[in-house]
């Protein structure tokens, strides 16, 4: 088994690619803690690792970030730890989630919160996901026009995850749908 590397724009992230499905198209898994990561096999053995804070399942990729320590260090143990999890065929959860993802649609949406649903599977996640991370739907005011979004993986305290919002996001946004004012993250 192969596993290729890649850096991202948060540099205490790493999203590791083991050239199969990780957790498959349109979803994604993030824990933040050991706790948190009670029901993945791959999240504990992962956290067992010395200075990992954070793990992140993406549709093909894996995003680990580091509280401290030196990649160089971290790397080979991450390495294994995904290498032995795949190749004895464990399970990614052990159960199913019981919560609906935040980006899911609803038939009680508004046309202007289903089109921001639509822009962020369709543009912005797929972007996002690149560089180890994800962005889903979180809550519209329609009062204000302000779009929450909730940032997950290599996102999550990213130094440029304030310039991806504003910049990219937002303005995305704003073109398509003119009742969004701002965006921002929760």
């Amino acid at each position: 088994m192969f596993i290729q590397t890649e850096s991202t724009p948060n540099p205490a992230t790493l999203k590791f690619l083991p050239g199969r499905e990780v957790m498959g198209e349109g979803k994604v898994a993030d824990f933040d803690s050991r706790e948190a990561a009670a029901r993945s096999p791959l999240a504990r053995a992962l956290f067992e690792v010395p200075d990992v804070a954070r793990v992140f399942f993406g549709a093909d990729f894996i995003s680990v970030t580091k509280s401290d320590g030196e990649w160089k260090h971290l790397k080979p143990a991450i390495l294994g730890a995904i290498m032995e999890h795949f190749t004895r065929e464990l399970p990614l959860i052990e159960t199913p989630a019981e919560e609906k993802d935040a980006a899911g649609s609803s038939d009680d949406d508004s046309e202007v919160v289903a089109q921001i649903k639509d822009l962020l599977e369709t543009r912005v996640r797929p972007a996002v996901a690149q560089d180890g991370g994800d962005i889903t739907y979180h809550g519209f005011d329609e009062a204000s026009g302000i779009v929450y979004l909730h940032m997950r993986g290599s996102c999550a305290g990213c130094p440029s995850a304030t310039l991806t919002l504003r910049n990219g996001i937002e303005n995305l946004l704003r073109h398509y749908v003119p009742e969004v004012s701002a965006v921002e993250a929760v």
